[in-house]
């Protein structure tokens, strides 16, 4: 089978024939229809020191995707040969604690498709059957292969209540502009977007957001004026792991406000502890999705409104056949992008 595979350490990637993936008792094998690109794979293909120090070559990477049910394990109940499913990416060891406290998604194990294990960039990929959500046949292919970063929006933005709240977002990547529209979705009475990409900003503007800002040329301060609000932001969405996108967002925060923290920094930054004291803003770091709920809000949502699939569909910018790969990271690279995701089939 065709596979892209990060074949040694150093940069690049190679799409190779090999062996298809044989399914255990417990797993389930997909051929795969579509797959998502995530940052995560731009730092394998460029194999940073992050990726040097995580990844063992040869590897088959990539953990967003979509596809056909081919074959199930022996002990395998709940999932169908010719099914469509999406797969969440990581893979958690069952015994640790938070793993028996039903917590999963906080397993200090967790192992990852397409940087553990062999990925979702090729014909076909073998994940265990837990892992496995199940989606409806009527759901576009496209939208239902990049669940795994609209999860981390919906984790994220479902973190705080926000209904009626004024809701800032910092990073109007793919992630961001999901959460945009998530926002708009759940009763935001303002929803900012911020970032330094116009291209990025309009795609937030159509997902739904109030008023986008340009954190080159105007700040949150004048955004709140610009809304007639009187106080700071209720929520806060931090999806850039800039830090002068961090110190604005909560110098702009109410009392009380609370914010939700994506955004993977590459350095360590300071942060005004005391105005996060005195100001009392409750800060919370949050990882992948929710195993499962998270899959279970997004799904709800999305089956219930076609606004909100329209919106985050509206994400999905460039699309490319898989054997253009070079194409589809060269975009994803860019930054003039929204989602990028390869066509399998």
């Amino acid at each position: 089978m065709r596979a892209l595979v990060k074949t040694q350490a150093g940069p690049g990637l190679e799409l190779r024939d090999v062996p298809e993936p044989q399914p255990g008792p417990a797993d389930v094998k997909i051929r795969v229809l579509r797959a998502g690109l995530c940052g995560t794979d731009l730092h394998l293909e460029q194999w940073d020191d992050w990726a040097a120090s995580t990844v063992a070559p040869p590897m088959t990477i990539g953990h967003e995707f979509y596809g056909e049910v081919v074959e199930v394990g022996a002990d395998v109940s709940g999932v169908l040969v010719g099914q469509r499913a999406s797969g969440e990416g990581h893979i958690v060891c069952g015994t640790c604690r938070n793993c028996r406290a039903g917590r999963r998604h906080l397993c200090i194990h967790t192992r990852g498709i397409g940087v553990n294990r062999d990925g979702a960039f090729a014909d076909f990929v073998v994940i265990p059957a837990s892992n496995v959500w199940v989606q409806p046949p009527e759901l576009d292919p496209d939208l239902a292969a990049v669940f795994d970063p609209l999860g981390n929006a919906t984790h994220t933005a479902l973190s705080f209540p926000m209904a009626g709240e004024d809701v800032v977002i910092t990073g109007a990547g793919p992630i961001g502009v999901m959460a945009t529209a998530l926002a708009r979705h759940v009763g935001a009475r303002h929803v900012v977007v911020t970032d330094v990409s116009g291209y990025r900003l309009e795609l937030a503007k159509n997902a739904g957001a109030d008023l986008v800002v340009d954190a080159s040329a105007s700040t949150l301060a004048e955004a709140m004026r610009s809304l007639g609000m009187k106080e700071g932001f209720d929520v806060g969405l931090e999806m850039s792991g800039v830090p002068s996108a961090v110190e604005d967002m909560l110098t702009n925060m109410n009392h009380g406000g609370r914010v939700a923290m994506l955004g993977l920094p590459k350095d360590r930054f300071s942060v005004d502890w005391g105005r996060v004291i005195t100001h009392m803003i409750t800060i919370k770091g949050i990882y992948g999705r929710e195993m499962y709920d998270t899959w279970y809000a997004m799904s709800s949502m999305l089956g219930s409104s076609a606004l909100l699939r329209e919106r985050i569909a509206s994400v999905i910018t460039h699309r490319f056949p898989a054997d253009r790969w070079q194409e589809a990271f060269a975009a994803a690279r860019s930054g003039q992008c929204g989602k990028v995701v390869m066509d399998w089939s």
